[in-house]
């Protein structure tokens, strides 16, 4: 296959590993018929599910890892297991073996390993978590998600131009539109910081694409389909955003199960819960990436199903086959060159 992209693939991370992982890929193989999966972890547990898989045969190589980076481990002692089935899958992005990784593993091991072991694309500072999430008109973007919590103006603008990239990659959009987290739409809203990313953003090839400042609400909204903040913040929107969905899901059943009539309604009404709740489906948001790495990382929900699975391997091939890092490394280097008539008036501000 002239096309084929191969990913490594960490089969021993998750609550349900490997049986979710391998079910996973026997989905993504049919609906990714150009992808060649790089297996690593257990071989004994792991042989007799590739082997029952026929949309599996021939598509895949198992290597055989002594370890497992299991979910409560500490980052720290994840870093010493050198034959651990999430390092040894990054080992092979590094080696040029495969072009991505996708791992529904222990969150703070991955990102450290990526960091480490993958290390961060020339001309960026710092990588960035994203992720989908839903919003009345579709789909946004948000970033950073956890992964930086201290930065500077010139990292919330590497986020903006990563963002972009990802809308264009996983959501096909051609000209994402995007905006500054911040506590009000209005200029002098913001510290420092932000009010000087926003001046960088507004000197850059980007700024027709520049919304402005939004606001917490304009997420849910749909304002802009990409949402720029720090780690911290970005980490806590999500957060906030994921209970408010599981409350409204934990209310419906409370108010159509209190009595016989509130039963009879949902008979009526099932057909509009059953499309919400597939829009909703936390399966169609499964897999977080780490962007501005050299070599594609998909972090999959640790509790995730095979359906997630395969969303996260899917993830991980769209932005393999629009050639996002060569993308990233164009956006920064242009970036870079417009600004440089500005540079003046991004230091006052700054």
């Amino acid at each position: 296959m002239s096309q084929s992209r191969t990913l490594a693939v960490d089969a021993m991370g998750g609550d349900h590993a490997p049986d979710a992982i391998i079910a996973g890929l026997d989905i993504a193989a049919e609906r990714q018929p150009q992808a060649f999966f790089l297996i690593f972890g257990d071989e004994a547990r792991l042989a007799p599910l590739l082997g029952a898989s026929r949309r599996l045969a021939g598509r895949y190589e198992l290597r055989h890892c002594a370890e497992i980076i299991t979910g409560d481990m500490k980052p720290t002692v994840g870093l010493r297991l050198r034959d651990s089935s999430m390092r040894r899958a990054i080992d092979a992005v590094v080696a040029g073996e495969a072009q991505g990784v996708v791992s529904a593993g222990n969150t703070g091991a991955l990102l450290a390993l990526s960091k480490i072991v993958l290390k961060t694309l020339k001309g960026l500072d710092r990588p960035a978590m994203a992720a989908t999430v839903p919003c009345l008109k579709g789909d946004v973007v948000m970033l950073d998600l956890g992964l930086n919590v201290v930065y500077d103006a010139r990292n919330l603008v590497e986020f903006a131009l990563m963002g972009i990239a990802f809308a264009r990659t996983v959501l096909g959009l051609p000209a994402p539109s995007f905006g500054l987290l911040n506590i009000g739409s209005e200029e002098g809203k913001g510290d420092d910081t932000l009010r000087a990313a926003a001046a960088m953003l507004r000197a850059s090839p980007a700024a027709k694409q520049f919304y402005g400042f939004v606001e917490g609400h304009d997420i849910a909204a749909g304002t802009v389909d990409v949402v720029v903040t720090d780690g911290f913040t970005g980490n806590v929107a999500l957060k906030t955003g994921e209970g408010a969905l599981k409350m409204m899901a934990d209310l419906l059943r409370q108010v159509f199960s209190a009595g016989p009539f509130a039963k009879l309604g949902y008979l009526f009404a099932r057909g509009a819960l059953r499309r919400l709740r597939e829009t909703l489906d936390p399966n169609r948001y499964n897999g977080a990436v780490l962007l501005g790495l050299n070599g594609v990382v998909v972090k999959s929900h640790g509790g995730t199903d095979a359906l997630g699975f395969a969303h996260a391997v899917e993830v991980a091939m769209d932005m393999l086959a629009n050639d996002f890092n060569t993308y990233i490394a164009e956006a920064l280097a242009a970036m870079d060159q417009a600004l440089l008539s500005g540079e003046a008036v991004i230091q006052t501000n700054g």
